[in-house]
């Protein structure tokens, strides 16, 4: 039927559902902890949605709550939820020599947000194996620091700790305390950071870059302008919001007692730059972020809100949609006709749809924000902290999360949840209106904005 409810949008969202109710229950056993006692249902839900999410957000401390097997459980919806479910039962099949019929090449398009069908069971294996290198590097990574101070248990805390950071879930377990032991270890940092930094880009950069890499000795540095107009816009604003991140909490909490204020030059700088990155949907933290000034606090709310860049394991709005949204405000100041960035017009296709992205998510950050305010006494600035960590898979919070109430709780999966599968593709998902519906148009008529 061509009207069929299981459209690519919900099938998509299905099986995130699907996956986050079989993880639940698998950690609702009791083998699933180390007491060896089933942990209120609730609490499982809420780790099965975040870790699914890749969020990082956790009502239970994961050292000391789960036990090996349950940190599998973990582990493995993290690496689903990053790749995305579609993505995964899509590489089983690759694996079993089956073809993939055009259903399911749509269906991956639609999951990838790509504009073509060409080469795509190309670019899913590259996604995979490129996946698999990227996490097995890190680990090794990890490892260096992680056998000689545990042992032989060191291996499994390197591949976890570098599926969880690749995938940008934050969720770890080290310590109830994330990362903080390890804030002035440059190695730990630099692994952590360039891990969370390579899955926000987006697989879509990633090979656009080696693409241009190749040409580098036979062209020199100006072969980059060569790039595409998404991978342009991704790797400026990354950069941009990396670097000047990094600036502004270092000014910020520069002589800050409970966070930096009695740190070397050097360490203010790298434990600055790893907020900057942290806040981008990587949800590990070197800083307690309850005792940040209210004015980091607030940028840290807008970097959480932007995210990472699309095609990726990152959350957010994207700086793909903040670009063209920044660039769409400076056509209209200059009351230009038309959009554009690096000389290439913006299509109104992208415009609407960055627009879109940005008003139902700012919808899901009021109406989650104003409900946990009303279930909870916590201060308003960690009630938003939360939900923001939220929307954008995150998983930063003020220390609120631990402390949530079923209520709460509940507000909090269902953020998480309409956060990792998109605003826009919920939308889509239950609108059964078609394009061809919208024959006759309707008049225009001019009205005053502003």
């Amino acid at each position: 039927m061509k009207n069929s409810f299981f459209t690519t949008t919900r099938i998509i969202m299905l099986s995130f559902l699907a996956v986050i109710l079989l993880g639940s229950l698998l950690l609702a056993l009791p083998i699933s902890t180390k007491s060896g006692q089933s942990v209120p249902y609730v609490d499982a839900l809420f780790t099965a949605v975040t870790s699914t999410c890749v969020t990082g957000l956790v009502t239970l401390p994961t050292v000391s709550t789960w036990s090996v097997f349950g940190q599998v459980v973990i582990l493995v919806l993290i690496q689903v939820g990053g790749l995305g479910v579609i993505t995964v039962m899509t590489g089983f099949m690759l694996a079993l020599n089956r073809k993939m019929g055009l259903s399911d090449r749509l269906l991956l398009q639609d999951a990838f947000n790509l504009n073509t069908l060409s080469g795509l069971m190309r670019f899913v294996k590259k996604v995979i194996w490129g996946t698999l290198a990227v996490e097995g590097a890190g680990a090794l990574l990890y490892m260096t620091v992680f056998i000689p101070q545990y042992g032989a248990v060191g291996i499994w805390y390197g591949v976890f700790h570098s599926v969880s950071a690749f995938c940008n879930a934050g969720i770890d377990i080290l310590s109830e305390n994330s990362l903080a032991d390890y804030a002035l270890h440059p190695l730990m940092n630099f692994t952590t950071s360039a891990l969370v930094i390579l899955g926000g880009l987006g697989f879509v950069v990633w090979w656009d870059l080696l693409r241009v890499l190749k040409e580098l000795p036979r062209k020199g540095l100006r072969t980059f302008r060569f790039l595409t107009l998404h991978s342009k816009i991704a790797l400026t604003f990354t950069a941009a919001l990396l670097l000047g991140g990094t600036a502004v909490f270092f000014c910020l909490e520069y002589g800050n007692p409970a966070t930096m204020g009695g740190l070397s030059l050097f360490d203010k700088l790298q434990t600055a730059f790893f907020q900057s990155m942290t806040t981008r949907t990587a949800g590990f933290f070197t800083l307690p972020q309850q005792s940040l000034t209210d004015a980091s606090a607030a940028v840290s709310l807008v970097l959480m809100f932007i995210g990472g860049s699309p095609v990726g394991t990152a959350g957010g709005v994207k700086t793909v949609t903040l670009a063209v949204l920044i660039a769409a405000t400076v056509s209209t100041v200059k009351n230009k006709d038309h959009t554009s960035l690096f000389g290439r017009r913006i299509s109104q296709d992208s415009l609407r749809k960055a627009v879109g992205v940005c008003c139902l998510s700012f919808g899901v950050l009021l109406v989650s924000t104003v409900a946990l305010a009303a279930v909870t006494t916590a201060p308003f600035m960690d009630i938003l902290y939360e939900t923001a960590s939220a929307v954008g898979t995150v998983g930063l919070t003020r220390n609120l999360t631990p402390f949530l109430n079923t209520a709460g709780k509940l507000i909090v999966i269902v953020t998480m949840y309409l956060g990792r599968v998109g605003h826009i593709s919920l939308a889509l998902a239950f609108n059964r209106k078609r394009k061809n519906q919208n024959i006759i148009k309707e008049p225009t008529e001019e009205i005053s904005v502003g």
